[in-house]
């Protein structure tokens, strides 16, 4: 059985998961965006420039009568191609191996399980990850992490590795895009099975012939989320 399939199936016999974001997004159902290279209406979109991007996520939810997005994991995205800092060798890293959550900045993000702080950073580059939390998990001796990536500055201060957070404990707030690493507010949620020694880093997006090593140890997040989406999305 792969790390992720093992992983999946731990979160599903646990009975202790929270929700990750506040209830009153989810009484109504998300907008599943859809950033992939087969979605022609994007080809407009510069990623390197967060107020087009902006524009898009605020005119998609009013046109579909939303208050939240999310998607894109395991998705191919043209966008990443764009840019110099998303190539690797003669490809571009453009699978997006964790799920993106469209919220404002501000919300509050509470631990889906009981955990404790593996790693914590402040990933200050253009387009990175900006303030990112850890979090180890156990789950009847299946060990795990995951990562928010996207947060407020806020949101690292005071924290200590192994320090113990119970389900559904206040964690974070998303950040604004002066301090998210340049992106319009969203979550980048990632689950992952084998930190490989990193610490407040995890590659979130990689190339295409590195795609089925990530996904087997990187699973969907949207596994912890689903018991409190509506039924109808």
């Amino acid at each position: 059985m792969s790390i992720s399939k093992e992983i999946t199936r731990a979160i599903a016999e646990d009975q202790g998961i929270s929700p990750l974001i506040p209830q009153a997004y989810l009484r109504t159902p998300p907008l599943r965006f859809d950033f992939s290279k087969q979605n022609p209406n994007i080809r407009h979109v510069n990623m390197a420039d967060a107020n087009t991007l902006q524009a898009y996520i605020n005119e998609s939810l009013t046109k579909a009568g939303r208050t939240w997005g999310m998607g894109g994991y395991g998705e191919e995205r043209f966008f990443y191609e764009k840019s110099s800092l998303f190539k690797s060798g003669d490809e571009y890293r453009s699978i997006h191996i964790g799920l993106d959550i469209w919220l404002p900045a501000g919300t509050a993000l509470c631990a889906p399980l009981n955990a404790t702080v593996h790693s914590f950073r402040l990933n200050d580059n253009f387009l990175d990850y900006g303030p990112t939390i850890v979090l180890q998990h156990d789950i009847r001796g299946v060990i795990f992490h995951t990562l928010y990536g996207h947060l407020s500055k806020q949101s690292l201060e005071g924290l200590r590795e192994g320090e113990k957070i119970a389900s559904g404990e206040h964690i974070a707030t998303l950040g604004n895009v002066q301090e998210n690493g340049s992106w319009p507010p969203h979550l980048h949620w990632q689950v992952i099975g084998e930190m490989r020694g990193k610490k407040g880093d995890y590659p979130g997006v990689v190339t295409p012939s590195e795609k089925e090593v990530y996904l087997s140890v990187c699973p969907d997040p949207e596994t912890l989320l689903r018991p409190f989406l509506p039924d109808s999305q």
